[in-house]
This record gives C-alpha cells, sequence and structure tokens, in this order.
C-alpha cells in the first residue's frame, strides 16, 4: 500500500463515481452502443471521403481529419469508462491516466485547430473563389493537417511531463476521467512552471485560432452583405454545419471549463457528470451527422455506399 504523502502515487482513485446497483449494466449497454455510433459513423465518412475522388478537395480533406480525431478522442474516453462502470474499484494507474490525458488534451487542440483550418478554407473558397486552389494547394493541404497533429502532439508532452514529476500529497481526483487541472491540483510541490506553460499554451492553441476564426467570418460576411445571392447561398451552405460545429465546440469547453475551475459541489452529482462529458461526447457524434446530414456532396454518396451494398 502506497503511502498518500509519498513523492509519487502509482495509481488514482475517482471519486466522482457512486454505487448505482444493477443499473451500471444498463449504463454499460447505452455507452457502448453510443461508442458504437461514433465510430460506425466517422468511420462511413472517412472511407467515402477516401474513396470518392470527387471528395479529394481541401474542405473535404480537412473534414476527413476531425472525423479522424472524432475517433481518436472518442477511444481515448468511452473504453476507458467502460471498464469503470463495471468496476467496483474506481481506479488507474497513473501511466495510463497521463496516457489518458495526453490523449484527450491533444484531441480538443486538434479538434479547435481543425476547425479554424477549416474557416481558413472557407475565407479563401467565398471571398476568393477564382484564385481559391492557387491558394489552396494538395502541398498546402497536407502541411496545413500535418501541422494541425504535429503541434498539439508536441505541445502537449511538455504538461504531461511536468505534471508527471509533480510531488503529490493525495491521489483522489473528483472526475470520472483523468484531467490534468485536478493532477496538477493535488501537487504539494511547486507549481508555478505548469502554471506559465499552460499561459503560454492557451494563449498559442486558443486564441492564435480564435483570432483567425474571427478574422475570416468578419471577411465572409462583409463579402455576404456587398456580393451576390449566388455567393450568400454558397456561404450559408458550406459555413451552416462549420458554424454549428463551432458552437457546439464553445459549449463543450465552457462547460469543462466551468467543471474544472468552479465549486461545483453545489450541483448534483448527475449534472456535473454530463457537463464533464459534454465536450468528449457530443462533439464526436455532432459532427459526423452534422455534416453527413447538410452537406449533400457527402449525404448522396453516403446513400450510394450504403444502399448500393444492400
Amino acid at each position: 500500500m502506497i503511502m498518500i504523502n509519498s513523492t509519487q502515487v502509482s495509481y488514482f482513485t475517482f471519486g466522482a463515481y457512486f454505487d448505482i446497483g444493477l443499473f451500471k449494466y444498463l449504463f454499460f449497454l447505452i455507452i457502448m452502443c453510443f461508442y458504437a455510433l461514433i465510430v460506425c459513423a466517422n468511420l462511413l465518412l472517412i472511407v467515402v471521403i477516401c474513396k470518392n475522388r470527387s471528395l479529394h478537395e481541401p474542405m473535404y480533406l480537412f473534414l476527413c481529419s476531425l472525423f479522424v480525431n472524432e475517433l481518436y478522442g472518442s477511444t481515448g474516453l468511452f473504453p476507458f469508462l467502460l471498464v469503470q462502470i463495471l468496476s467496483d474499484i474506481h481506479t488507474v494507474y497513473a501511466p495510463f491516466c497521463f496516457l489518458q490525458i495526453f490523449c484527450l488534451y491533444t484531441y480538443g487542440s486538434i479538434q479547435f485547430i481543425n476547425l479554424s483550418i477549416m474557416s481558413y478554407d472557407r475565407y479563401l473558397a467565398i471571398c476568393y473563389p477564382l484564385q481559391y486552389h492557387t491558394h489552396m494547394t494538395s502541398n498546402k493541404v497536407a502541411v496545413l493537417i500535418a501541422l494541425t497533429w504535429l503541434f498539439p502532439f508536441v505541445a502537449i508532452a511538455v504538461p504531461i511531463f511536468l505534471s508527471s514529476s509533480l510531488q503529490l500529497c493525495g491521489n483522489i481526483i473528483n472526475t470520472i476521467y483523468c484531467n490534468n487541472y485536478f493532477v496538477v491540483k493535488l501537487a504539494c510541490s511547486e507549481t508555478r512552471v505548469n502554471n506559465i506553460y499552460g499561459l503560454i499554451y492557451i494563449c498559442l492553441v486558443v486564441f492564435g485560432p480564435l483570432s483567425l476564426i474571427l478574422y475570416t467570418y468578419m471577411k465572409i460576411l462583409k463579402v455576404c452583405y456587398s456580393g451576390s445571392k449566388q455567393t450568400r447561398q454558397k456561404a450559408v451552405s458550406t459555413c451552416t454545419p462549420h458554424l454549428a460545429s463551432l458552437i457546439n465546440f464553445f459549449f463543450g469547453s465552457f462547460f469543462e471549463i466551468v467543471q474544472s475551475r468552479f465549486d461545483m459541489n453545489s450541483v448534483p452529482m448527475m449534472l456535473r457528470i454530463f457537463l464533464s462529458l459534454y465536450f468528449l461526447t457530443c462533439q464526436p457524434i455532432f459532427n459526423p451527422l452534422m455534416y453527413g446530414l447538410q452537406m449533400t456532396k457527402i449525404r448522396s454518396l453516403c446513400k450510394s455506399l450504403i444502399f448500393g451494398k444492400l
């Protein structure tokens, strides 16, 4: 048995789980079906985009990157949740906990950067339609997608290393999955370096993409206001699912910030669990459904792929 005041703990205990009796099997079944739906929906769209050369355009390639990230993020959460629901003792070994933190934090960063690049792509397509393919070449698309994935993987490795090196005064985190903020709160050693790096990372990953999104949509609105009816229709058809995805992302981020930064003891436990899971569960199913149903080209190819085989 480890001492709680030791320099490093070997496992973490989740304090947000409570006994629900036989209902845990019902929740297990619901979550497993939900995860299967996420996997099937995102895989379907990835296959459709990769298989059809008519979709090998920048917008759809960025969407493919988004759907791959949904699979990555949901796989970092759902199998873990399924194990914890059936378990009587809600613990996780520290290395696995930090691995989950790495997966979930890179997922969120990739998601936001990907959405900001998609807004830049829509800005070029709507504001500079004649020069679009000159600006958005296949090499540029490949570089943007590579940076979207590589930068968060490298940048998130730093706080994971810093957090895993902290001396902790406890091993109970009041969440249902691993969260870096709650791990750092357990520290009885100096966390100034963690805080400084966290602020630098937020400036780069939050304010950088946010500035790009605001700038591009201001330009798109300006062109729509002064442009033709055809331009407005094109903007609405391609920007509506992207805007919906952005709004859903911001809601999820807001819930996550509120959950981690404010005292939520007065809030019912079930609501707290819902708020903590919203960001990681709604995005992976919302995006494929939104783009699959809203974008005519993808919708028609999905129908032909499914019903053609039937």
